[in-house]
């Protein structure tokens, strides 16, 4: 029930003074207040409630210039860690990641996370579906400009079994998380092959509009099996006919005593609008 990501050294960046913020006690309503930080908020949402599994979400701003991580944080940077483990007739809680954005990280590397204000889709799913649900969150994240400021808050929200007004805000949000897919679909942003080349992953991106006609630009995110994999940034290395995009990267950033053998990958690509997530096994 617990979802800890465990924090990546930030490269060029300076941990600042914490922020501590307290408690929010639920009240019976669709959102929590916010909780204010200098230069973030954030809040818990909910959702209709409806049988054992209900629609929820961690909604941060961000001031101008500011910006917070993504799960896997790139060359450097603090993912969120969150826990949910003091909630009440709460089985378990996935977080459903939005597409991030690329950014420069100030250290001549490039960062995946959000700027000015994201909902992170919650999935949870109850002991009981007729007992009252409160979710609690114990919140670990940072913000940064130039330097990174890590921020604890403590946040809490009960779920009412009536239709929420925040359903329409987690469907947009849900809207922005990658969809599973597998090499090969008919999407219009596809991964259509992953090969080795010893230490080196190639990856072949096929994208196209609405007409059938090749696409924008595509981003390619690269993650290993666990949460310690510091897989290196895919980069654009080659384009071919018919809008096809080779990707590459290399297999550094794995833990001690972990083998690239038969490790199963997670790749996000996203472009022409879509964004899609393959599960595959390195060849």
């Amino acid at each position: 029930m617990t979802l800890i990501v465990p924090v990546r050294a930030a490269s060029g960046l300076a941990l600042a003074a914490v922020a501590c913020l307290l408690p929010v006690h639920a009240r019976a309503q669709d959102a929590s207040p916010w909780i204010k930080d200098t230069y973030s908020s954030v809040r818990l949402i909910a959702g209709s409630r409806s049988g054992n599994v209900l629609l929820g979400g961690i909604g941060f701003q961000l001031q101008p210039g500011w910006k917070t991580y993504w799960r896997t944080p790139g060359d450097s940077g603090v993912p969120p860690r969150i826990d949910f483990a003091k909630s009440e007739n709460v089985d378990s809680v996935t977080i459903l990641w939005p597409v991030p954005t690329k950014f420069a990280d100030g250290a001549g590397g490039t960062s995946f996370g959000y700027q000015k204000q994201v909902l992170l889709p919650l999935r949870i799913v109850t002991k009981s579906p007729d007992k009252p649900v409160t979710l609690r969150a114990s919140i670990n994240y940072a913000v940064c400009e130039k330097l990174c400021i890590p921020v604890e808050a403590e946040a809490e929200l009960a779920f009412r079994s009536v239709a929420s007004t925040e359903d329409n805000a987690i469907a947009a949000a849900l809207d922005t998380v990658p969809k599973p897919a597998k090499i090969g679909d008919a999407t219009p942003v596809a991964i259509r092959e992953v090969r080795r080349e010893d230490k080196r992953v190639l990856v072949d991106i096929i994208a196209q509009d609405d007409k059938g006609s090749p696409g924008k630009e595509v981003e390619l995110f690269a993650e290993g099996p666990t949460l310690e994999w510091a897989l290196p940034v895919p980069k654009l290395v080659k384009r071919e006919p018919g809008g096809v995009q080779r990707f590459a990267f290399d297999l550094d950033g794995l833990p001690p005593g972990a083998t690239a053998e038969g490790a199963v990958l997670k790749l996000t690509v996203a472009g022409s609008g879509s964004a899609y997530e393959v599960t595959t096994k390195l060849p």
